[in-house]
C-alpha cells in the first residue's frame, strides 16, 4: 500500500501546483521588462472601415515596422492607447504600433478586405506585451493586416517575428541635453548592427519623440526608407517618462480606435 500512498500524495501536490499556476497572472518579458497580462483582457469590438479610407488597389512596395514610445501615447492621450491596459500597471517603454505595408508614393494599401469579427482573445493575449492595446491590435489588422495576410493570427505572427528579432535600444540612457532625432536613430542602428541608418524614420509630436518607423523590403529585409527619414538628425526632442498618465484618461476613449 505504501507505493499507492506516495502516488496519491504526488497527485495532490501536482494538483495544488497546477491550481497555483492558474491563479498567477501571466507574466512575460517585454523589451527587457516584465509584462503582466491583465486577467480581464478582452478583445476590441469588430472594426468598421471608415468611409473613404479603403485603398485595396495600391501595390505593396515595402514595409514599415512602427515602434512606438508608449509613455508618449499615455502622456498625450492620443492615437492608440487603451488607457486601462497600456498606461496603468505595466510601465511600457517601446511597444509595437504595427506592421505597415506601404505603397511606392504617398498612397498606401489600406483596408484591403473586410476585417471580419473581433480578434480571438487568445490571440490578443498572446501579443499583448508587444502591442498592449486590444483596440490597436484590431485596428492594425483591419487597416494594414488585411493588405497582405489571410488572418489576424498570420499578420500578428509576422509582426511578432520582426519584433522579436529587433534589439530595442535603451533610449532613457541618452542624456536629455543630447536627445535628438539623430541620437535616437543612432541608438536603433547601434542596437541592430547592419540595419541601415537611412532605414530609420523618426516621427515626432510637438517636439516629443513618438515612434521610430523601420523600413523593410517586401521580403522583410532592412532597407533605406524611400521617402525621407522624418525628423532631421539635429532636431532636439523630449522623451516622455514612464508612468506619466496625464491626458490618457480624457483622450484614450476618443482615440482608442485610431492609429497609423
Amino acid at each position: 500500500m505504501r507505493p499507492l500512498f506516495v502516488s496519491a500524495a504526488l497527485m495532490v501536490l501536482l494538483t495544488a501546483c497546477t491550481a497555483s499556476q492558474e491563479a498567477t497572472p501571466e507574466r512575460t518579458e517585454a523589451a527587457g521588462a516584465v509584462c503582466d497580462v491583465p486577467d480581464d483582457l478582452r478583445p476590441a469590438r469588430p472594426y468598421r472601415i471608415p468611409q473613404g479610407e479603403a485603398a485595396p488597389d495600391v501595390p505593396v512596395a515595402f514595409n514599415m515596422l512602427a515602434v512606438s514610445w508608449s509613455p508618449q501615447a499615455c502622456r498625450s492621450g492620443k492615437d492608440y492607447p487603451d488607457e486601462r491596459y497600456q498606461c496603468a500597471g505595466n510601465q511600457f517603454g517601446l511597444t509595437l504600433h504595427g506592421l505597415w505595408p506601404n505603397g511606392a508614393d504617398n498612397r498606401h494599401p489600406r483596408y484591403c478586405a473586410a476585417p471580419g469579427p473581433a480578434i480571438p482573445v487568445e490571440t490578443v493575449r498572446r501579443h499583448f506585451c508587444m502591442t498592449p492595446s486590444p483596440s490597436l491590435q484590431q485596428h492594425e489588422w483591419a487597416a494594414h493586416g488585411t493588405c497582405g495576410w489571410d488572418s489576424p493570427e498570420a499578420y500578428l505572427a509576422q509582426a511578432a517575428r520582426m519584433w522579436d528579432g529587433l534589439n530595442k535600444p535603451d533610449l532613457e540612457v541618452i542624456p536629455a541635453q543630447r536627445l535628438t532625432a539623430g541620437a535616437i536613430r543612432d541608438a536603433f542602428v547601434a542596437a541592430n548592427p547592419g540595419f541601415p541608418r537611412e532605414g530609420v524614420f523618426i516621427a515626432t509630436t510637438d517636439g516629443w519623440f513618438r515612434e521610430a518607423r523601420l523600413c523593410y523590403s517586401k521580403d522583410y529585409r532592412p532597407m533605406r526608407c524611400p521617402r525621407g527619414l522624418g525628423a532631421p538628425d539635429r532636431e532636439r526632442l523630449k522623451l516622455a517618462p514612464r508612468g506619466v498618465q496625464t491626458g490618457a484618461q480624457t483622450g484614450a476613449r476618443q482615440g482608442a480606435q485610431t492609429g497609423g
